[in-house]
């Protein structure tokens, strides 16, 4: 059960650091005028697909390290 919140944490922290890296990046150059709900919905994909990534990244090495 520690496991799975463990796993839920590190998504979450992930999730957030996405967002974060990428409110850096200017989209405006990237999307058509007078599409701002699309823009969200890209926005928060690119921020799941990036934050399961930097997740699956981050538990691969925990059990890489932890398990020897």
């Amino acid at each position: 059960m520690f496991e799975f919140y463990l796993r839920i944490g590190i998504y979450f922290f992930c999730f957030l650091l996405a967002l974060f890296g990428m409110s850096a990046l200017d989209f405006n150059r990237f999307l058509k005028q007078d599409r701002v709900v699309q823009a969200q919905v890209l926005y928060f994909i690119l921020c799941c697909i990036l934050s399961y990534l930097m997740g699956n990244f981050m538990i691969a090495l925990m059990y890489r390290f932890y398990k020897g």
